[in-house]
């Protein structure tokens, strides 16, 4: 178990690193206003969708982290390995694939549908 603990430390550090870089400064906003006018319209669409592949990178860093110090919280409480849903044990070979993960296969495969369910009745409501 310590090398696992040592692992989620280590990967917490590579992912706030990787965040600490994608969420520095965006040099084109620090650009003056008249500079923006050199700029073609597909310039400024692959500039725009530059800036929003590093705000879904910046999201899914910060869900990490987040994944990442709560497997370490439950690693200090003695509840690592245990499902957050059942509390059952999650299989090792999970818990090797991905350290930071908080629930069981089937417990998992559960929470998936019930947002799909979700998202689902959503959209129907929207359609009529």
């Amino acid at each position: 178990m310590n090398d696992t603990k040592k692992r989620l430390e280590q990967e917490l550090r590579a992912t706030v690193s990787r965040l600490r870089h994608v969420a520095g400064p965006d040099d084109l906003e620090d650009l003056p206003p008249s500079i923006g006018s050199i700029f073609d319209d597909s310039d400024s669409i692959q500039i725009e969708q530059a800036r929003e592949m590093g705000l879904v990178t910046k999201a899914r860093l910060i869900d990490r982290v987040n994944k990442i110090a709560a497997a370490l919280g439950r690693f200090e409480r003695g509840e690592y390995g245990l499902c957050v849903e059942c509390a059952e044990p999650i299989r090792p070979a999970r818990l090797r694939a991905m350290p930071e993960v908080a629930t069981c296969v089937p417990c998992q495969e559960q929470l998936e549908r019930g947002i799909d369910r979700r998202v689902a009745r959503h959209d129907l409501r929207q359609a009529a």
